[in-house]
Order: C-alpha cells, then sequence, then structure tokens
C-alpha cells in the first residue's frame, strides 16, 4: 500500500466497557516480593508500591490483553506495544483492599509510522475503586498496534 493510498477506518471501538466482574486485592506477600525485586523498602504503613496501578487495573479489568487486542481487530500475536501510561492518584494504594476496575476504550486512531508502517493507536483509560466506590486513581494507556497486514 503507498503512502498516498488511503487507509481503511479502524474498527470502531470508542465506549467499549473495560469494566471489571471482580475485584483485585494487593497482597502483603505479593507487594513485599514486588518491593524486593525493584530494591525498595516495604512501607510500614500498609501501603503497597505505587506500580500496582497498573498491575491492579490491568488485571482487574473486564477484558485481557488478548481480549482487548480481539476488540480492536487485532492479533495479540502480532505484538501490542505500550505507547505511555499516566496515571492520577487520588489516595494511596494499600494492601488487603479489594479494588475494583471501570474503564472504557476512549478510541482508535490509525496511522501511518515511518517505522512501523501503518499502526493503530489505543487509548483507554481505568478507574480503580476502593470497597465504599471512591476513585483511587485514574490511568490513561496507550498502546501501539503494528498493523504489519496494511504496510
Amino acid at each position: 500500500m503507498s503512502k498516498d493510498t488511503p487507509l481503511p477506518p479502524p474498527p470502531q471501538v470508542a465506549g467499549t466497557s473495560l469494566d471489571g466482574d471482580t475485584t483485585y486485592v494487593i497482597s502483603a506477600e505479593e507487594n513485599t516480593a514486588l518491593c524486593r525485586s525493584t530494591g525498595v523498602k516495604t512501607a510500614a504503613d500498609g501501603t503497597a508500591h505505587p506500580i500496582y496501578y497498573y498491575i491492579a487495573t490491568q488485571v482487574g479489568m473486564g477484558k485481557t490483553v488478548a481480549g482487548v487486542c480481539e476488540v480492536c481487530e487485532f492479533d495479540v500475536e502480532d505484538g501490542p506495544m505500550m505507547g505511555s501510561s499516566e496515571v492520577e492518584f487520588q489516595g494511596p494504594l494499600k494492601i488487603g483492599v479489594p479494588y475494583r476496575v471501570r474503564g472504557e476504550i476512549l478510541g482508535l486512531v490509525r496511522k501511518r509510522s515511518r517505522k512501523l508502517g501503518v499502526m493503530d493507536v489505543l487509548d483507554y483509560r481505568l478507574r480503580l475503586h476502593d470497597e465504599r466506590g471512591n476513585v483511587i486513581l485514574e490511568t490513561t494507556n496507550v498502546w501501539v498496534l503494528p498493523r504489519k497486514e496494511l504496510a
């Protein structure tokens, strides 16, 4: 496909729910192991390592990575790549607290890249809620889906 040929539109996925069906709990053992692996001292006050913002939302959302890729009509075997991840904390992550994930796909944009050829850029937002429904954090993630079949 030449660079002047119009690209076919990406799948219309904006608004797809990523709400989780179950809760996610950060265990003390997992947190200790993660902190040890990163060379960080475990907090004495029951707070978890902040990287759990990503782990908890990814594991707790209603679709696997392969499931999100499927919604985007993308084969996970073609290698989705993380573009970016931004987070806003409203409070600390705590060990032993059941969290629920709510979220949605914001959009999927198809574009050309000099390095990757044709790619789709996926934006999605996830919110982590505590057991009272309070939003503890909100993250917006961007994935790059290389479309080798359209190159």
